[in-house]
């Protein structure tokens, strides 16, 4: 069920279980199907091409559509407050569907200059040899965003929080920037955020981004990705990013998200109630030296976090003032509870050491400007650790049996 109709004024918890998805007429199933069929028997005649079916609504071929991700794709939509939805084999595959889908040779893409790493070196290496032009500016200066924007600048990219410094986006206020000066498409990849903090459609982007793999799904157990927005761009964008460039998420991995999907609402409370102890242990903590946090009055845009987030998630970075790498030896042979491992938005907490001259080579290495403005957040390195939903105080003392 899309999210006009009966579901509209339903509440988020109440959404996040029953929007998409019906009870199966011919079985009575309460739970959603898992349909792994490939080809489906039309019932009426179409097309060879997908271009020649018209406006079938049904399933003729899954490359295009399937009931299963039919299900989670209605379900994401409505939990962002957006017309439509459509679900990808991962989060990079998700990104690499919309710009590839928006954006031609000779487009300006005006991105956030510290975002998920994949996303930067996309950007950086594969574009431009494709002729999409790409800069970065410092999304909390909005006049740096403003004097970027070019006649051909088609979209502008922002990451809230961002991968992995926790800097904010102030999206009402880019967004209106950007669209002012001729912009087409304003998008927000919301993956540290999840719909039950942020819905930046509503704040006026044009298409939020997720990884499933991470908060929606929740539980580390299936890739995938999404781009939700207005019905109109998604489905011309469902012809060129499922169709010819084929990168669609699996029944099984879309049937397993949906279960995830569930019970966002109930885990992100959870999160944030973990997130809270962890940050302000690790804040008074004499072996740490900045933790940054959404949810901490220190955090240098906790104001904008207050208007902005309903719900502060479970993410954080934080540095110490021992060499991170020997922490982070430590943490691989002795934490318990929280694992040493990259990815995120998982029920169990998960930490990695990312350290800001690997960042260099990978993300900076020919964007000096850049690096030095992530440097002045990142220091030397930071670790990234999403919080899960197991206990505040153990996870306290799991940490601390590796901070000295």
């Amino acid at each position: 069920m899309p999210v006009s109709g009966r579901n509209q004024d339903w509440n988020v918890e109440t959404l996040a279980v029953h929007a998409g998805e019906h009870v199966d007429p011919a079985t009575r199933a309460s739970s959603p199907n898992l349909v792994m069929s490939v080809t489906f028997a039309p019932t009426e005649l179409t097309g060879f091409s997908t271009r020649d079916r018209g406006d079938y609504e049904g399933f003729v071929y899954a490359r295009k559509s399937n009931p299963t991700v039919r299900q989670l794709e209605d379900k994401l939509a409505a939990l962002e407050g957006g017309e439509a939805a459509l679900a990808f084999a991962s989060g990079i595959g998700a990104t690499h569907a919309l710009i590839a889908g928006r954006l031609s040779a000779g487009d300006h893409l005006l991105m956030t200059d510290t975002n998920y790493i994949g996303t930067a070196e996309m950007a950086r290496d594969t574009l431009p040899r494709f002729g999409i032009e790409v800069t970065f500016a410092d999304p909390s200066q909005p006049d740096e965003v403003k004097s970027a924007i070019r006649p051909n600048t088609k979209m502008l990219w922002l990451e809230t929080p961002a991968n992995p410094i926790m800097r904010l986006c102030d999206i009402p206020l880019l967004a209106g920037l950007a669209h002012r000066a001729g912009v087409r498409d304003v998008v927000v990849d919301s993956t540290f955020a999840s719909p039950i903090a942020t819905k930046p459609l509503q704040l006026g982007a044009d298409f939020v981004m997720h990884s499933l793999t991470k908060y929606i799904g929740g539980h580390g157990d299936a890739l995938g990705g999404a781009v939700i927005g207005r019905k109109p761009d998604l489905a011309a964008l469902n012809l060129e990013s499922t169709v010819h460039l084929g990168g669609v998420l699996s029944p099984f991995n879309a049937w397993l998200i949906l279960r995830g999907a569930a019970t966002l609402p109930i885990r992100m409370r959870a999160h944030e109630e973990a997130a809270l102890a962890v940050a302000r242990h690790l804040e008074g903590h004499p072996a740490v030296k900045r933790v940054f946090y959404p949810g901490l009055p220190s955090h240098p845009q906790h104001d904008l976090a207050r208007r902005q987030m309903r719900n502060f998630s479970g993410m954080m970075t934080f540095q110490t003032h021992e060499s991170g790498v020997a922490v982070a030896q430590r943490m691989v042979e002795q934490l318990e509870i929280v694992h040493y491992a990259v990815s995120l938005g998982h029920i169990r907490s998960l930490v990695c050491w990312i350290g800001t001259d690997d960042i260099q080579k990978s993300t900076f290495r020919h964007d000096p400007k850049a690096l030095h403005c992530y440097r002045a957040y990142a220091g030397d390195g930071v670790f990234r650790l999403s919080v899960g939903i197991e206990n505040g105080e153990d996870l306290c003392r799991d940490l601390d049996r590796v901070l000295r």
